[in-house]
């Protein structure tokens, strides 16, 4: 019995291409309302809340399955984070009641952006052993909560309010083509699009 469960543990497939996907699309819309091509927050909650959210707490819950502390981490706390932002454009947009958008302060959410900041910097380190593609993924991430965390304390808000779009959509363009090279290759069984060799490569 206890192979058996070890064999359907180890049967679950590499759930990088869904999370990645996730990551992509929330942040493609985002980045389209921040860059002034879609209006407001309403429509983006959906997105945030099934793609951004629910498509990463997935991935991450098999990585953790899979034993990776690594992917895990980061797919379940980017998409905690969609679901918290989703929560907070349904409070600013009045469906918890005209008082809780009115006492909506941006600068909690600001402190928000700093430590999700902090956890990018650690995540960041950690992709250096990971592929190309994913450190870059992390590094753009690195400047979207900076930019995200300025601009929500008023620090140059227009400024870096672009800055967090055009991360965003860096970020959007990687992840569309890691969760393409992840599908493909593991379809073909072989680096059909390559995801560049690690920066930092463990000692052998």
């Amino acid at each position: 019995m206890g192979e058996m469960k070890m064999e359907q543990r180890s049967s679950w497939a590499d759930p990088s291409a869904l999370g990645l996907f996730g990551l992509a699309i929330v942040t493609l819309v985002a980045c389209s309302q921040k860059l002034g091509f879609t209006d407001g927050t309403a429509a983006l909650m959906g997105w945030a809340i099934l793609l951004g959210g629910c498509a990463q707490l997935v991935a991450g819950l098999i990585d953790l399955r899979k034993n990776n502390a690594f992917g895990g981490t980061a797919f379940i706390a980017y998409g905690l984070f969609w679901l918290a932002m989703a929560f907070g454009w349904a409070t600013t947009n009045g469906m918890f009641g005209s008082y809780a958008a009115e006492t909506f302060d941006p600068h909690q959410t600001g402190v928000a952006f700093v430590a999700y900041l902090l956890l990018t910097a650690f995540m960041t380190v950690g992709a250096l052993r990971t592929t190309k593609v994913l450190f870059f993924i992390f590094l753009a991430i690195d400047f979207l909560f900076a930019g995200l965390a300025l601009s929500a304390f008023g620090v140059a808000h227009e400024t870096t309010h672009t800055l967090a779009a055009i991360s965003e959509l860096v970020i959007s363009l990687l992840s569309f083509y890691g969760a393409g090279a992840n599908i493909l290759n593991s379809h073909f069984d072989e680096q059909f699009l390559p995801l560049g060799k690690p920066f930092w490569s463990s000692k052998s």
